[in-house]
């Protein structure tokens, strides 16, 4: 099977900046967070988040968002994490944070585009020279219905800009019918809510040799 990569964010991509955020407001930044993992790696993001829903006996057939887990269900889950990352240094986990009220007007015309940039720069890089790469993105992402032209440019950039002949699948997912998509979005939360919210303790628990982290328009 092709290497996977896992995509979600937090926050929107809306633009009222004159209130405050879950007062009538956007949020005021916008975080896109990303896990590649291969065959033999992919379980083990799978277990974090399956040992967090046995240790404080959330519903197994529910699906918990970031946002919704308790201080120490997130402590419990950045524990097994790392401990996760340490073990097994081939997994590649990373985000990019863009702040909203830096954004020139005329890019805010087109979102689309900056949402594709972001990922541009945050995961081109991380694209390795194989045939095949599978980008599995929740299919209630707010970008989900412009899925085609993310894709597209993800691939001319890799075609034209880095010279990598590496095709890209695009599968847009049910993120509670997959795992490893709940734990990208629990990584997203916590990276955005350390922007958003000032909530530091999480984050910087995530050691940067674990987390690549990206900000944009700061």
């Amino acid at each position: 099977m092709p290497p996977r990569i896992f995509l979600d964010e937090s926050g929107d991509l809306g633009w009222n900046l004159t209130k405050p955020y879950r007062r009538g407001g956007s949020s005021r930044f916008l975080t896109i967070a990303y896990l590649v993992v291969t065959d033999s790696t992919l379980h083990f993001p799978k277990r974090a988040v399956r040992d967090t829903y046995k240790k404080f006996k959330l519903n197994p057939r529910g699906e918990v968002k970031g946002s919704q887990l308790s201080d120490a269900e997130l402590d419990f889950f950045v524990a097994k994490a790392c401990k996760m990352f340490a073990r097994h240094p081939d997994l590649q986990l990373g985000a990019i944070t863009v702040r909203k009220e830096n954004v020139q007007p005329h890019i805010r015309v087109d979102e689309n585009k900056l949402y594709n940039y972001m990922i541009r720069l945050a995961l081109t890089d991380k694209i390795d020279p194989v045939p095949t790469v599978s980008i599995i993105r929740d299919e209630r992402s707010i970008r989900v219905k412009s899925g085609r032209s993310l894709i597209d440019y993800l691939q001319t950039v890799l075609w034209f800009d880095r010279n990598i002949p590496t095709k890209l699948q695009d599968y847009p997912t049910k993120s509670h019918t997959s795992t490893n998509l709940l734990f990208i979005d629990w990584i997203a939360h916590i990276v955005w809510s350390n922007y958003e919210d000032g909530h530091t303790k999480h984050f910087l628990r995530i050691h940067p040799a674990y987390l690549s982290n990206k900000t944009l328009f700061f």
